[in-house]
This record gives C-alpha cells, structure tokens and sequence, in this order.
C-alpha cells in the first residue's frame, strides 16, 4: 500500500468520508495513465537519445557533521565564507534537523536521500548511476575522477534542480566539463521543469496533504514554493555580471518561470480539487548576498494570505527533490512558528525523497532527453505580488 494510500484510507474511516473519497482514487489512476502517454508523446517527436554508459546525478551537497559547516559554507560562497555568528546559527539549525557532531549512521538527508535515488536509477536502467555534489562530498571532481577509472568514456548528466538556472545549474556544468576535460563526453541536461512525470510526482505527494487539510473544514490554500536566488543573477543587466568567478550573460534568466511552471503543471494534475484561485507561488529561503532576493517570501505571502481569510495553507517546494535543511528546518520549524505568530495553521505535502514516479522521471529524461514545451505552461493568476521585487535580506543565509 503506499503512503498516499494509507492517509487518505486513514482520513475516510475517520470522517466517514470513503464513498466520497473513492473518485479520487480512480482520478490518481487516470492521471498516472495521462502522464505517462504525455510524457511517450513528448519523447517520440524527439530526436533519438544516444544511450548513455553512464548517468551522472549532481546535487548541492550538505556536511556530514557539524564541525564541517565553516568549510561547507566557503564553497558555497565561492571562498568568501561568513561571520561566525552566521557558522553557529547555522550549526544550531542542522543540529534541529539531526546533525550531530560525529556523522550519523544513515548520514545526513541531503546525502542519504540522493545517493538513494541514484541506486533506484540504476536498477531502473541497468547502468551505473554516479552521484556528485558541487559542494561536498562526494565531489563531482572525486566522482567523474572515478567515472574515468571506471573505464566510462560517455555519461548523461543530470542536475537534481529541474528548472534551469545561470547561477546555480550553470556552476553544476562548469563543475562537471572541467572534471571531464577530453577523457569523458558529458551530455548535460540543463533543467526539465516541466516534465508531465515530475508533475505528476509533486501531485501525487500533495494530493493527501490536501484532502487531510481540508477535512479539517478550513478555508486553505496551496503554496508551492523555490528557492530565491539574488535578484542580480537573474535580471537583465548592461554590464555582465559575475557570480562566483562565472560571468553571467546579461539576458534575463528563465529560473524565475521554470519554477512557476513547475508549480503551473502540478496544479493542472490537481485540478479537479484545487481551483486556480486557491493556489500560489513564492521563494523561499532567501539569503544575505549582497542586494536583494527574488521574492515574494514565504513570511509575507502567508501573511497576505492570512489577510485574504485563509486558515490553513498546505507548502510544497517545487525545486527540491528531497528532505533537507531548506525542507527540515526552514518549512518545519522557522515557517511553523511564523505561522503560529499570524493565526495560520500550515501544513507540507511529504518530499518526492524514493517516489516511484520521480524514479520514472529520471528515467524518462536519460532515455529521451527533454526539450522543454513549444507553448509555455498557462500564466497562473494566482500570484500576490511581483516576483522580482525587492526584500529585506533575512540575517542568515541558507
């Protein structure tokens, strides 16, 4: 039985809501079936994928101790690190998510949860799956290093961030060519956001944390959420602007619709329970990068919803794949007392982590490559302020 399966059973026996219940589960069924034709559809009128000896899957990255994290934070800022007081705060966060000073067994959710997908994506596909992270171990450099030893001459990369970004894919890919030099030939994918199959993994995990919200009889809300990335990464500019020694173009970069498009296409997989004037998109975890972040914030946008006569919001994050602190900490525990300060109950559709379906994603994309949709995703009314406009820099960054 799966997850899904098990609350919404669970909620039925309770509320005596099972007969009424039962349309959903034959909804799921045919929408499983749609995403799947969707995604064969998209995938013939493409032009053949050589198969790959290998895939590569790249991630952040997280420490596996606490200790760890002032030597963590240098390469995520590029060298430049941050204060000490910043290095605690941050250590006090991790430590509320399980980080211990000695590396836990299972080690930390990051780490754990992608290393597991790569191994679900190898049975899948019968070849070996690498996993790198570009600011921890185990180092795309260490891994693609391996992948040479290996005897692997051709690999199909794959960045665990769907929507394509200049700043943060863009660095995954310097990373990996410069690994791979001439001795490796690295197909890289650079975002595939609007995948029906990724869809329909989202939709699938935020399905029963809706129906759960609701049986509660209160007005709710779903706010699907990315992360932010400072402003000037992505703004037009006239001069180039340069970001962790990479010299950004000084076109506008598609992070900031890649993401809503996401949020767009799982709300089409809800859409026979979430109406289009019921869901909403932000950024989240902004950091202290010089300027300002892409927004709305999480803070604020639950706060207007709160004024527009919401009592519960349900948050999915769209651009991560997995449990992690951005997850655990920022949505569990900072937006829970945020929350609680304005009157709101807030509740989280459960990570993607091992879903099947994300499995089945991946597998798609190494398989058939992706090319993103002709016709963009529909335009969402549901937006409550601009998503370039200017916040107030939090006093950590995550």
């Amino acid at each position: 039985m799966s997850l899904f399966h098990f609350f919404v059973g669970f909620a039925a026996e309770k509320l005596h809501l099972r007969e009424r219940l039962q349309p959903l589960h034959d909804q799921i069924a045919k929408q499983i079936q749609r995403a799947h034709e969707q995604s064969a559809a998209e995938g013939a009128a493409m032009e053949p994928v050589e198969e790959p000896q290998a895939v590569l899957l790249l991630a952040h990255g997280t420490p596996d101790t606490l200790g760890e994290m002032d030597a963590y934070l240098k390469l995520v800022t590029g060298g430049r690190g941050v204060p000490p007081h910043v290095v605690h705060e941050l250590q006090e966060r991790y430590a509320q998510i399980g980080l211990r000073d000695e590396p836990v067994p299972e080690g930390p959710h990051l780490t754990r949860w992608t290393l597991l997908q790569g191994r679900l994506l190898a049975k899948q596909l019968g070849v070996p799956v690498y996993v790198g992270m570009r600011n921890w171990h185990p180092f795309i450099a260490d891994v693609v290093a391996q992948m040479k030893a290996d005897g692997i001459t051709r690999a199909r990369t794959i960045c665990l961030a769907p929507q394509n970004s200049r700043t943060s894919v863009g660095l995954y890919k310097r990373a990996v060519e410069t690994a791979a030099g001439d001795d490796l030939n690295i197909d890289f994918l650079a975002g595939w956001a609007e995948h029906p199959l990724l869809a329909l993994a989202f939709a699938e995990t935020m399905r029963p944390a809706l129906v759960a919200a609701r049986a509660t009889d209160t007005r709710t809300a779903v706010l699907f959420t990315a992360h932010s990335v400072p402003c000037r990464t992505v703004q037009a500019s006239v001069k180039p602007v340069e970001h962790h020694g990479m010299v950004l173009a000084t076109e506008p970069d598609t992070y900031n619709s890649e993401c809503k498009k996401t949020a767009t296409r799982i709300a089409a997989e809800l859409a026979d329970i979430l109406s289009e004037n019921d869901w909403y998109f932000c950024f989240q975890s902004q950091g202290i990068s010089g300027g300002p972040w892409i927004g709305p914030s999480v803070e604020d946008t639950l706060a207007a919803l709160k004024r527009q006569g919401y009592e519960h919001v349900v948050l999915q994050p769209v651009g991560f794949l997995c449990d992690h602190v951005e997850i655990l900490y920022d949505i569990d525990i900072a937006f829970q007392q945020t929350a609680r300060e304005l009157s709101l109950t807030i509740s989280r559709a459960a990570s993607l982590n091992d879903s099947p379906t994300l499995i089945q994603a991946l597998e798609d994309v190494v398989l058939h490559g992706y090319e993103h949709p002709q016709a963009p995703a529909p335009h969402s009314s549901a937006e409550l302020l601009t998503v370039l406009a200017p916040i107030e820099e939090p006093a950590v960054v995550a």
